[in-house]
């Protein structure tokens, strides 16, 4: 099982700040955006990750995670060259997924809620043992803005429209999907858009067309967030200030998931930390060690 995280493009919205700093590398409070779908996929306890990256920013990205050992992940940085839709990454990462079931995130989502990385692993699990495809969707209440799925009441989809003038649902689609090993051939045979782009989309109705696409639904007491924009981005940074500072947990720690997961011992933990130590990022995983002490 592995996961890909695209984590390209020209993050146009974001300008002038993306002009000279990776959209994926700005902060969302406390972490780098990256760390949030980074952090998913290491909920969903997959260990091989590669990040879809643009040519200029690669160093970077090593710079800030190495080869993702120190976490006890593997970590590859797949280069887009420019970007061609959010189907290209799958075709980019062809090699790396070799034949595998995938997870596919965007980097600029961000998700929170205590039983995502259930729901995740019910999605995962379905993929594995059914085959096909499995989306995320979130109720909105500006429909005609995003993706829209109609869902029956056992999960399968029933028909996707894009920005639709009239809704069948209120079930916005996600930047989170989950893919059998038929993603990456179905995205090289995929035509692009009128708009000139490989849609993630026209991948998920070639699952749709063989009733082979489910739909996990981001009810109450989950909340979602596409920081492509301003406003998003700011809403996104508030929210996670907001839950960290009300219940001392972190969201999208990276190391805390590590550790949690086993993949990292405590000394590990106390290594990493102790180089942030003036920060109050490495005083929270010292707490974290501390606390798994007594």
């Amino acid at each position: 099982m592995k996961a890909v995280i695209l984590a390209g493009g020209s993050g146009s919205r974001l300008y002038p700040i993306t002009q000279v700093v990776n959209k994926h590398l700005l902060p969302i409070y406390n972490k780098p955006m990256i760390y949030y779908p980074l952090s998913i996929a290491m909920l969903a306890r997959i260990k091989d990750i590669a990040i879809i990256v643009n040519p200029d920013d690669k160093c970077a990205y090593q710079k800030l995670l190495g080869d993702g050992s120190r976490i006890g992940i593997n970590l590859k940085f797949l280069v887009q060259q420019k970007p061609h839709g959010l189907a290209e990454g799958l075709i980019i990462a062809e090699e790396f997924i070799n034949k595998d079931c995938v997870l596919y995130l965007l980097g600029d989502n961000i998700f929170y809620g205590h039983d995502l990385p259930k729901l995740i692993e019910n999605a995962i699990n379905s993929v594995v043992k059914n085959g096909g495809a499995s989306i995320f969707c979130y109720p909105v209440l500006d429909p005609e803005r995003f993706g829209i799925a109609e869902i029956d009441k056992t999960g399968n989809v029933l028909s996707i429209k894009e920005k639709p003038t009239k809704p069948k649902s209120n079930l916005a689609i996600v930047g989170m999907y989950f893919y059998d090993e038929q993603a990456v051939s179905i995205a090289k045979k995929i035509k692009p858009s009128k708009r000139g782009e490989l849609e993630i989309t026209s991948v998920n109705e070639e699952y749709l067309k063989v009733n082979k696409l489910r739909a996990s639904i981001l009810g109450r007491g989950y909340a979602w967030f596409d920081a492509g924009t301003h406003y998003s981005f700011l809403e996104a940074g508030n929210f996670v200030a907001t839950i960290e500072t009300k219940t001392g947990y972190m969201i999208g720690c990276i190391e805390e998931i590590a550790f949690r997961n086993g993949w990292i011992t405590a000394n590990q933990l106390t290594d990493i930390a102790e180089k942030m130590h003036n920060s109050d990022y490495g005083k929270y995983l010292l707490k974290i060690t501390e606390q798994d002490a007594i």
